[in-house]
């Protein structure tokens, strides 16, 4: 299905590596005017020199307010994709404590309520008819060892979808998530390096064998973006190879 994002313009969080470096990328190709933001200008650095269109915003997503200073000079935009997130596994359920429940929440969870206010606002106000994708996970429908503060957050960005969907409709905008499996990106990578057996167990449990590559996300989001899904708005949409599907390891 090809995608033709000429004259629109769409900020990316989350932009310098994996899915949203490739959401960013992918966008820019398809002629859309691409905002990337991510709090690591070395990643936003060689993002810019492969795509010298694409205009950087390093930003801390979890400074609530510094966020929204940067987010307010931009111009009104045509989308925006809510994809900047950390994992949270380093706690059993009854020994997470509050402030890494917390930092958890902000990465994944606040900013991106944050940033679609910001952008939402603009959108009413010049009345553009909008589209927001939030990456969520499959870890928002189902739980995972270890896993309490990404659970939740995952949890609440879907509830977060819904309730974004239902107050912006009227003004045309849409809110979806994606919500994908285990993707090959370096947060994936991160984990593997702690030692925590991902990469087997997530092939173990999915149907079609084989860990999710980065493109396989991009796409549904580019999808939800784009008018193919013009009436489409307040929806999970789980990118998983079937693992919400499988009960049981091999046997």
């Amino acid at each position: 299905m090809p995608f033709n994002f000429s004259g629109k313009k769409m900020l990316v969080t989350g932009a310098g590596k994996g899915i949203g470096r490739g959401v960013a990328i992918a966008l820019s190709q398809s002629g859309c005017k691409v905002y990337a933001l991510s709090r690591t200008k070395s990643t936003l650095d060689t993002l810019v020199e492969e795509y010298s269109s694409i205009a950087p915003i390093e930003a801390d997503l979890c400074n609530w307010d510094d966020t929204r200073a940067k987010l307010e000079k931009l111009e009104a935009l045509d989308g925006l994709v809510n994809n900047a997130g950390i994992t949270g596994h380093d706690y059993t359920a009854l020994e997470c404590p509050r402030e890494y429940l917390c930092k958890i929440l902000d990465n994944n969870l606040l900013s991106a309520i944050n940033c679609s206010q910001v952008v939402a606002k603009k959108m009413i106000e010049v009345k553009v008819k909008g589209s927001i994708v939030n990456v969520s996970s499959i870890g928002g429908l189902a739980s995972a060892p270890n896993a309490l503060p990404y659970v939740v957050s995952k949890a609440g960005t879907n509830m977060a979808t819904k309730q974004f969907a239902l107050e912006l409709g009227p003004h045309g905008i849409r809110v979806n998530s994606v919500n994908p499996a285990i993707v090959r990106t370096p947060m994936m990578q991160d984990l593997i390096e702690k030692g925590l057996p991902v990469e087997r167990l997530a092939i173990e449990r999915c149907p079609m064998g084989r860990i999710i590559e980065v493109h396989e996300v991009v796409d549904p989001i580019l999808y939800l973006l784009s008018d193919h899904s013009s009436v489409v708005t307040g929806q999970t949409h789980v990118v998983d190879g079937g693992v919400l599907s499988n009960i049981t390891v091999k046997i």
